[in-house]
């Protein structure tokens, strides 16, 4: 493969991606046109087709790369299954790329992801299996919950205030009483 024509097309793509994500800021992705991106990003509608399908495939696309970063950053995790709990991790990338998440969450993409890669083993010994689907969702549901109220308050508060939060949330799990 011809490596200046992959990074130009990465270039491009780049730029696409970025159009599109501060066009989403102002707008809802129905009012966002192929010709708005192009007009902005300085490019060639057929630019845009040889890259995405359609609107709603550019930004399955940006979805599926954000995942992608988050996965990265728990990848020796991974390789050596084990789960350090550290959303220290998370918490700063999100910092970082923030306007990228604001448009993850605003698109809905949270469904699926965020905690796909939850930890059972740790889920098991703290919850009855019985009931281990209902914590898992109670905890995806809270984290994003926590994620996007930092993010509309523009993560003023620090990463590990954050995960402070987070684990004062779970600290006295085995101690509550009924």
């Amino acid at each position: 493969m011809n490596t200046p024509n992959n990074k130009r097309r990465k270039e491009t793509r780049d730029k696409i991606s970025k159009v599109f994500v501060n066009l989403l800021q102002t707008k809802e992705i129905s009012e966002i046109s192929v010709t708005d991106i192009c007009k902005l990003a300085n490019i060639n509608r057929s630019t845009f087709y040889v890259n995405y399908l359609d609107i709603y495939d550019l930004a399955d696309k940006i979805g599926e790369e954000l995942e992608e970063e988050v996965l990265f950053l728990y990848q020796e995790e991974r390789d050596n299954q084990k789960n350090s709990n550290n959303f220290l991790k998370l918490f700063k990338h999100i910092k970082d790329n923030q306007i990228f998440y604001k448009t993850y969450f605003k698109l809905n993409m949270d469904k699926s992801f965020i905690i796909k890669e939850y930890d059972y083993h740790l889920s098991k010994k703290l919850y009855d299996d019985k009931y281990l689907d209902y914590h898992i969702e109670f905890f995806k549901a809270g984290l994003n919950a926590i994620i996007k109220k930092w993010l509309a308050h523009g993560c003023k508060e620090s990463p590990e205030e954050i995960e402070s939060i987070l684990k004062s949330e779970y600290k006295n799990k085995n101690n509550i009483k009924n």
